[in-house]
């Protein structure tokens, strides 16, 4: 049976279905933008596909290893015991759809193992392989001749893409864990949604014991330290949003364009700069090749959260019904704007017996200057991002990474 094979029978196995407060300088201080060359894929599927080609294989099936294992075999069993509830981890581990040769397998209802809101393949595990086929080994240090290396990429190189990869989805499943004293009758009985986050437990300890193994037999202790300090950000930032959302003034947080950039690089940026970073320590490269790097991961991941958060504000079509993050950039940069006074008092005049009304709400942000300046602040990041790839010799891996940032920044 072939790896594709395997890979389509999945979803019988799961029994799924379906297809930082201060003035804003930083932005205004965007003169420029770069703007997208004229051989540059314009659809984002097309980037990540020649991207692929370039690193020498499909990274959506970068943790196979890890899917088709006995232990995930066993849980995929379980998980069938949910069908007819409403929990997450059901709902979102499901095959999402069939892209021409790629196969997307769904993991969250928003973000995926292999498939997010920008149809991205496993975003941070292709671009440390990009980064790392990019900066090209080192010619300096000859410790790494004996590496073995496979279309430019170390291998331990691509073990850290694997391994970045796992350490997210596992945070994926964590956070689909249900708060069982929010339950409707609607979502199942309470003894089906316990069974549900014990899974989700269970089975996010699992990929996260899969990524310690794997970083332990990297025998690189600067690696293990970033990685760690990586997953200790991700926790971390998680926390500051959960312990916002769990405020019941959540909607009128005055929290400001500083504190959410540092809680997102917290909760979004710091895996993939840090990896980033990590693939060129694998390499030996030096202090500056490696800041590099960094700043890439960083700027890249915080352009494409952004991205995300500006999705339901400028997409044609738009569900009336559809609620978004009231603390994601566009919300509070024009919290920023408007003063906190005249926001409370936006958020009441929403506020329909009792209720938010999102489309209404969404349409008074959208006639601010929230919107247009969270683009701004997006490109100003994939400026910045495209800045430290300077830093790197012209190669198609550059040009790949180079992509993906007028991919996620363009907007029309």
């Amino acid at each position: 049976m072939s790896l594709r094979q395997l890979l389509l029978r999945l979803p019988r196995y799961l029994g799924a279905s379906g297809p930082l407060r201060g003035p804003l300088d930083t932005i205004s201080s965007v003169i420029s933008w770069r703007g997208q060359s004229s051989r540059s894929p314009a659809q984002w599927s097309q980037v990540v596909s020649e991207a692929e080609k370039i690193v020498g294989y499909p990274t959506s099936f970068m943790s196979l290893r890890c899917l088709l294992s006995d232990e995930l075999s066993n849980i995929a069993m379980q998980v069938r015991k949910l069908v007819g509830t409403q929990h997450p981890l059901l709902t979102t581990a499901r095959w999402w759809r069939e892209d021409g040769e790629q196969c997307s397998f769904q993991m969250s209802r928003s973000k995926g193992l292999v498939h997010d809101s920008q149809n991205n393949l496993q975003l941070r595990g292709l671009v440390v392989l990009l980064i790392s086929k990019a900066a090209g080994p080192n010619s300096v240090n000859a410790s790494c001749q004996n590496y073995d290396m496979v279309s430019g990429i170390y291998s331990c190189q691509r073990s850290l893409a694997e391994i970045t990869e796992l350490i997210h989805t596992a945070l994926l499943v964590h956070r689909g864990i249900v708060n069982l004293n929010e339950l409707q009758s609607s979502d199942g009985p309470l003894k089906d949604m316990q069974f549900g986050n014990k899974i989700a437990i269970l089975s996010g300890d699992f990929l996260l014991a899969n990524a310690c193994n794997g970083l332990a037999l990297l025998q690189n202790t600067k690696v293990v330290e970033l990685l760690a300090s990586a997953l200790m950000d991700l926790v971390q930032g998680v926390y500051y949003e959960n312990s916002t959302l769990a405020k019941e003034n959540h909607i009128t947080d005055d929290i400001g364009i500083s504190t959410w950039k540092k809680q997102t690089f917290l909760s979004h940026g710091a895996l993939l700069a840090k990896s980033c970073q990590a693939a060129m320590e694998l390499a030996k490269h030096d202090a500056e090749v490696q800041d590099m790097a960094f700043q890439y991961g960083k700027h890249m991941a915080m352009s494409h959260k952004i991205n995300s958060d500006l999705q339901p504000f400028i997409k044609e079509k738009t569900s009336d019904s559809l609620s978004f993050n009231l603390n994601s950039a566009p919300v509070v940069l024009h919290q920023e704007f408007l003063g906190r006074d005249l926001w409370i008092k936006q958020i009441g005049e929403a506020q329909e017996k009792g209720r938010l009304d999102y489309a209404k709400l969404r349409e008074t942000i959208k006639a601010g200057k929230g919107v247009t300046s969270a683009i701004d602040l997006c490109r100003y990041h994939g400026n910045k991002a495209l800045e430290a790839l300077e830093s790197f010799p012209p190669s198609e891996a550059r040009t790949a990474l180079e992509n993906i940032v007028f991919a996620v920044t363009r907007f029309s």
